[in-house]
């Protein structure tokens, strides 16, 4: 998640993450990363709303029921910062129980700068918060959030929803290993994981009847066109969601409708698509509970305590830094 600075041949990172994407050979590719501009994230709250995607739902029962036990297991005199927090919503029963308990400072970190006003809207109205927001990438505003620290103050980085399902399950130890690599002995993650269900539950999540999503992943290409010139021919594409066993993971592709080519000038690229090639632009790994606490040995954590939601299978573990 990590970006490097653009190179001088590229306006930006995301300029140079298309050519380099959009490039590959056999399989074309998009971090998933950009789907999130201001179009992007407002549609994700949508399909946060819809009955076939129950994952913000499954989290918000678990942080409504634990919200108060979670906060017991952390340690005194605790700052927050978040990875992705998109709205705030579901990250508000860990504040207020914790701003029960101390005054809270909280850092989102959004590369969304609507998402971090959202953020701001949702929870500003908490007694005894102070919200500072971060508009990086992930480990970008976390090294800065952990410098800034006061001596004695710990720090509980919270990676909620199924964000780290957007992760291969090396790379996802890998990026782990990153956050602890920032942390101190004693400091904690509270990770959400979207457990494995049945394939219809899945698919239907993944790609609901309405086309919410369907918009989401297209608006990617919306989003070349609009900030990297670009000329893609949307009703060119459709969304396409599929289940990989080998991975357990559902991944998200714009399929060509027919043979064209597009341009994206500030990416300096010529694209060619034959009919039925796809854009790979996300995946959501789904996770057994039982794996979690191995993931967090490797990482250099100790899962400690594991609530779960058992209506949609979804894990919410506290990994404490060793």
């Amino acid at each position: 998640m990590t970006q490097a600075a653009p190179s001088p041949r590229f306006s930006s990172a995301f300029a140079e993450a298309v050519h380099a994407g959009l490039s590959k050979r056999p399989q074309k590719e998009l971090p998933s990363m950009y789907l999130y501009d201001e179009v992007g994230s407002a549609l994700f709250e949508v399909i946060t709303a819809l009955p076939e995607y129950g994952v913000t739902r499954a989290e918000e029962r678990v942080l409504k029921a634990h919200a108060t036990d979670i906060v017991a297991a952390l340690p005194g005199n605790v700052k927050v910062a978040e990875l992705g927090s998109g709205s705030g919503r579901k990250t508000r029963r860990i504040l207020e129980a914790l701003c029960k308990k101390q005054p809270t400072a909280y850092y989102p970190i959004e590369i969304s700068r609507t998402a971090l006003q959202l953020c701001r809207r949702e929870l500003g109205d908490i007694e005894r918060i102070s919200i500072v927001g971060y508009e990086r990438d992930y480990l970008a505003g976390l090294s800065e959030v952990s410098a800034r620290r006061n001596e004695g103050e710990r720090l509980l980085v919270l990676f909620l929803g199924s964000t780290i399902g957007n992760f291969a399950r090396l790379a996802a130890t890998k990026f782990l290993q990153s956050i602890r690599s920032m942390l101190e002995p004693g400091d904690a993650l509270l990770l959400g994981t979207d457990l494995i269900k049945p394939l219809p539950v899945l698919m239907a999540a993944y790609d609901d009847p309405i086309g919410v999503t369907a918009a989401f992943n297209l608006n990617l290409l919306a989003r070349i066109n609009r900030e990297l010139q670009g000329d893609f021919p949307l009703d060119a594409f459709e969304h396409v969601a599929r289940f990989n066993p080998d991975a357990r993971s559902i991944e998200m592709h714009l399929r060509a409708k027919r043979p064209l080519t597009a341009r994206v000038r500030d990416a300096g690229l010529h694209v060619d698509f034959r009919e039925g090639e796809t854009i790979w632009t996300e995946s959501s790994h789904k996770y057994a509970a039982e794996e979690v606490a191995p993931i967090a040995i490797d990482a250099g954590f100790e899962c400690t305590h594991q609530w779960r939601d058992d209506e949609w299978h979804f894990a919410e573990s506290l990994l404490v830094a060793r």
